[in-house]
């Protein structure tokens, strides 16, 4: 589903425990890590997005964490050219969003990343929340720049009464690889 701009909708997800760090995913079989993101299907809110994706990539439900806030309006970045599957290169520009910020009331250990069988990562860790943006893919670099600016002051608004620091130990969270044929070949919308 696009728009006719050629974007497809999506949500990002910016999770936060306690101490205001972010949950950072590394992408199966790769050096990568980013937030947890993905496509609105047809019929779907944003709202309801968000909370598929949650269950879909990191195995929680509504009861693990409670909405802080979102972005007001889209965030949109485009996906290179050589990164598009040949057959969706004339429509297909890349991916506008909604982000949210989302607080963990859970615990750490209800994070399941194969609650599905199609895991999105391999392992994770809660990492400060200003990420060093050159770990993000730079087409991807402005809008977790502009989403973690915009929802920043919501994270830090209650941290600050409470003495919070958003230093953390930075412990990884692993699973089991997956076989090489698990691995997505490029980046497409879906049909």
């Amino acid at each position: 589903m696009l728009d006719r701009e050629g974007y497809r909708p999506n949500v990002g997800i910016i999770l936060i425990n306690g101490r205001n760090e972010v949950f950072w995913g590394k992408r199966i079989g790769e050096h990568a890590w980013q937030f947890p993101q993905g496509g609105i299907n047809h019929g779907e809110s944003p709202e309801q997005a968000m909370y598929r994706e949650l269950w879909e990539e990191l195995g929680l439900r509504p009861q693990h964490v409670r909405i802080v806030g979102r972005t007001r309006d889209w965030l949109r970045y485009d996906v290179p050219r050589n990164w598009v599957r040949r057959e969706w290169r004339s429509a297909y520009r890349g991916q506008k969003q909604i982000w949210y910020l989302l607080r963990m009331v859970g615990r750490d250990c209800d994070v399941c990343l194969r609650a599905t069988d199609h895991p999105e990562f391999d392992a994770w860790r809660w990492h400060d929340y200003w990420i060093p943006l050159d770990s993000v893919i730079e087409f991807k670099r402005q809008v977790y720049q502009q989403a973690l600016t915009e929802l920043a002051r919501l994270a830090f608004r209650n941290a600050r009464a409470k003495g919070c620091s958003s230093h953390g130990d930075d412990e990884e969270h692993k699973v089991a690889p997956l076989p090489d044929d698990s691995r997505p070949d490029s980046v497409s919308p879906a049909p």
